[in-house]
């Protein structure tokens, strides 16, 4: 991926040398953590820290409407990221091609794009959601609009998930703008209010549609800007792929306990992921990505 002296975003803010804190911890997100990660937040945490992940998936997963909390410990002034910190401009590249690329797709819809900012942090920070911590993933919070991400993740997604490659990490903070898209589209809103009036069970599959379509409007996003820049090299298209069928839930779920449990899936299927990304890629289009009304 031919990123060097690309644009860079001005919406990447930097806490990692703010310490953590505030909120009022998992409790807060409820129904509102939309990320990339949950069931791997669960196996991470019960890997490295003992936690049963049915209890960390749980406490993710939970229906309700939104509860915004204020922070409660002061955070110092974010501030843009050093200049030679270099997965940090890898960060502010991509997401100010995300930028552009939904820029121009809301204009032509007759619209207008409202960029989110993300923030980089380390251990734990406060959202609009709660409090933020690195165990859970990459996520966004539709209450500030912010895509949060802990750099040390993309190791994760390497090392621990069989998922390397610059693209891949691309794909990852696609993924999560492309909740942010939903979010400015009425979409988010519209699932939480229904989830709230499903079961369980229920809840988890329509969770698994909205999951797919970010998945879906990053492969849109992937398009466009392959066309626009043409810095796609060999084999990056594959990485993508691959981490989006590393993180599917059937593969988390199976490499973790050895068994898979369809109706607990939160994100989708591994084929799923991979076919909903193919599909947004194909040919960029938004209207390919309606899963609410497709057989999954």
């Amino acid at each position: 991926m031919k990123w060097e002296g690309q644009d860079q975003s001005d919406n990447v803010e930097d806490r990692r040398d703010g310490g953590g804190g505030g909120g009022g911890g998992f409790g807060g997100f409820g129904g509102r953590h939309i990320g990339i990660g949950s069931v791997v937040i669960a196996l991470l945490a019960g890997w490295a820290f003992g936690i049963n992940p049915l209890t960390v998936l749980g406490l993710l997963s939970g229906g309700g409407a939104p509860q915004l909390q204020a922070p409660q410990t002061p955070q110092a002034p974010a501030h843009r990221p050093p200049a030679g910190d270099r997965e940090a401009v890898f960060v502010s590249v991509v997401l100010r091609d995300t930028e552009q690329v939904w820029g121009r797709i809301f204009q032509a819809a007759g619209g207008r794009y409202e960029d989110p900012k993300l923030v980089l942090f380390r251990g734990a920070t406060p959202t609009a959601c709660g409090t933020g911590q690195s165990a859970m993933g990459p996520f966004y919070c539709p209450g500030d609009r912010k895509v949060y991400l802990d750099l040390d993740f993309f190791d994760t997604l390497s090392r621990r998930l069989g998922a390397p490659g610059q693209f891949a990490q691309a794909y990852v903070i696609a993924h999560e703008v492309g909740h942010h898209v939903q979010n400015l589209m009425g979409i988010t809103a519209k699932v939480e209010a229904l989830r709230g009036r499903q079961t369980t069970a229920q809840a988890n599959a329509t969770s698994v549609r909205l999951e797919l379509q970010a998945d879906c409007l990053a492969g849109v996003w992937a398009f466009h800007s392959q066309q626009s820049k043409g810095w796609l090299e060999a084999g990056d298209i594959e990485q993508a792929l691959n981490a989006a069928s590393q993180i599917g839930d059937d593969t988390l779920q199976r490499e973790s306990r050895g068994t898979v449990v369809p109706e607990s899936f939160t994100h989708g299927s591994s084929a799923q992921r991979v076919g909903w990304f193919k599909r947004g890629l194909a040919g960029g289009q938004v209207e390919a990505c309606n899963t609410f009304k497709a057989s999954l």
